[in-house]
């Protein structure tokens, strides 16, 4: 039976169940706060001061994970401008032989400063301990030479991913290997003794399909629930344009990313491009930009929780659901990523569900409301024009996931084929957000709640079990989604205050306390966090509020502003004149509505006529 089991989970190749598995793994911990490590490591097998750097050959002509040395080195000027703390970067060394091919040597005589990280944060970690595990793409689940939560292997040993380590003078040519493990040729062997190398090299893992649904799964989440009433407040012209300018924006930024990422093999997150971009200050105010918006996802789930409960036992009152949402939120807070990692799944399970059974009921319900045979009213332009900056931010809010395309683009095991992971990820949210946006408009019209869930749950006629099925998926999601969205919270905090044991504290009282005392901190702390959450809840008690502000401040930001300025600093000196505009118009109408959309939210609402 178990080998049966085995062979079921091995079934596929590369895109089987135990693939996808980890690659859900790394997935879930792509959303990450905090500064991570070096991508690559080196290591230096001689006593020489001068040494030699072999570069590896892509396997693959149309690989984008490549860098132009031109453009690198000019990115390094800068960069090296906010090193000034560190010792003075080794020169330009060359090779101890001459070789007939020249081509060959230029290539492989590349300066050590090109190949440091760029990042000196990640340089900061000690090799003993939990740092023996190498990262793979600010994820816990080990390297890219071996498989989730294994240890490195000895510096001696030559994993298949890995870059070969020096020989000595009379050991053999090693095979390269095999090229279904997204492995890199081998380097050249002519200076066998003396060589600076990487030791361990991030390798993407996830293939294709797998990109696709660990994108689709960043970008599908709760904020459709609010779509028909934000087409409600806008109408079907204004909202279905700026619906359609939002996906083709943001689809159009999300590649604008990878692009980005290309200009240095070292760069993994969103915030390592902001560090390259803007320097130290950027990557500070993209981290707590991150952070707010992590607290929004999560206030926004717990309120859809108690909305959804009441709505179907009424008469206890929402506070009381926000505080058993936050009494079930507390022991999750405590279990591990590998386990919540798995729950992540059913995110994208439950939202297709809910827009499933909202489609099937309006066919089964024959009367109005809530039935498609007999659409309720709807307009083509908005009632009150005021409402059209509040619906602008909830029509956004689908479509914060860039924050970690970066770091999905890195796990990508043919990096060339990201673009069309992109389209294919963008055209299945896009149809599923309309969908929903458009058949909840129709069901309920002018009545329409900020979470159609809660319309279907409230109208009669409709389908028992659909109720059923509704509240089961809607209470899913908070319980999965919250634990996630907070651990890079806790983390960053943790290690703030020196509670982490892989970094120093800041604060000076918590130098040398003991493993129990910093436990028991780390145990309140995660409490603390968990009753914010509930908290926000209680204070800010309306969905379509939180999703509009978070659509309005984060979503434009990090989605549409940041990628774009990125795209002019790094390249604009490259770039034709179209496409400057294209980047400066879409920064500054995106900067315009982000404004806008935030001052309307922060009107109350029977001023607004809502």
């Amino acid at each position: 039976m178990a080998m049966r089991v085995n062979a079921l989970r091995q079934a596929g190749g590369v895109n089987s169940f135990d693939n996808f598995a980890r690659s859900w793994q790394r997935a879930a911990a792509f959303v990450e706060v905090a500064p991570v490590r070096q991508s690559f490591r080196y290591s230096d097998d001689g006593d020489d001061d001068t040494t030699t750097t072999s570069t590896t050959a892509a396997d693959d002509e149309h690989d984008v994970g490549s860098t132009p040395k031109d453009r690198r080195s000019l990115l390094r000027e800068a960069l090296e401008r906010h090193r000034s703390h560190e010792g003075a970067g080794t020169d330009v060394f060359h090779d101890d032989d001459d070789d007939d091919d020249d081509d060959a040597d230029d290539d492989d005589a590349t300066p050590v400063a090109e190949h440091r990280p760029l990042l000196p944060d990640r340089a900061s970690d000690h090799d003993d301990g939990i740092f023996s595990i190498e990262p793979q793409l600010s994820s816990p689940f080990g390297a890219a030479t071996a498989p989730p939560g294994a240890r490195s292997p000895p510096a001696s040993t030559n994993p298949p991913c890995a870059t070969p380590p020096a020989s000595s003078a009379n050991s053999s040519a090693r095979e390269p290997p095999h090229p279904d493990q997204g492995a890199r040729a081998p380097p050249r062997q002519d200076h066998p003794r003396g060589r600076r190398h990487p030791r361990h090299v991030v390798v993407g893992h996830s293939t294709l399909p797998q990109t696709i649904f660990n994108s689709v799964n960043v970008l599908i989440g709760v904020g459709l629930l609010a779509l028909p009433l934000a087409m409600r407040l806008a109408g079907w012209v204004p909202g279905l344009l700026f619906f359609a300018f939002a996906g083709l924006s943001t689809a159009y930024t999300a590649k604008l990313l990878a692009k980005c990422a290309d200009v240095d093999a070292s760069l993994i997150t969103f915030a390592d491009l902001a560090y390259v971009s803007f320097g130290p200050a950027a990557r500070l105010a993209t981290s707590l930009l991150f952070s707010l918006e992590l607290v929004a996802a999560c206030v926004a789930l717990v309120v859809l929780f108690a909305d959804s409960l009441d709505a179907l036992v009424p008469g206890h009152g929402l506070t009381a659901w926000k505080l058993v949402c936050g009494l079930l939120l507390l022991p999750l807070s405590f279990v591990p990523l590998r386990f919540l990692s798995f729950t992540s799944i059913l995110g994208i399970f439950a939202c297709t569900t809910i827009v499933l059974a909202v489609v099937l009921c309006g066919l089964l319900t024959p009367h109005p409301p809530g039935s498609l045979r007999h659409p309720a009213p709807t307009t083509l332009f908005p009632d009150d024009w005021r409402t059209l900056p509040i619906a602008v931010g909830i029509l956004m809010s689908p479509w914060g996931g860039h924050s970690v395309f970066p770091n999905i683009y890195r796990d990508m095991r043919h990096p060339y084929k990201y673009r069309r992971a992109v389209d294919v990820t963008y055209a299945f949210t896009f149809t599923l957000d309309l969908a929903m946006a458009v058949v909840g408009w129709l069901l309920y019209g002018p009545a329409v709640h900020d979470e159609v869930t809660r319309d279907l749950l409230v109208t009669p006629g409709h389908p028992d079990w659909i109720s059923v099925v509704v509240v089961v998926c809607v209470a899913i999601v908070p319980l999965t989604k919250v634990p996630l969205n907070a651990r890079p919270i806790v983390a960053t905090l943790e290690r703030g205050l020196g509670l982490d044991a892989r970094a120093l504290g800041t604060s000076p009282a918590l130098t040398g306390l003991s493993g129990a005392t910093r436990g028991l901190l780390k145990i309140l702390l995660r409490v603390l966090i968990t009753l914010l959450f509930v908290l926000l809840a209680i204070l800010i008690p309306d969905f379509d509020t939180i999703m509009s502000l978070l659509g309005a401040v984060a979503c434009f930001t990090i989605c549409i502003i940041l990628p774009c300025a990125f795209h002019l600093k790094l390249f604009g000196q490259d770039l034709s004149a179209t496409r400057r505009l294209v980047d400066w118009g879409l920064i500054i109408v995106s900067a315009v509505l982000a404004v806008v959309s935030t001052g309307f939210n922060l009107v109350p609402k029977d001023k607004l006529g809502l």
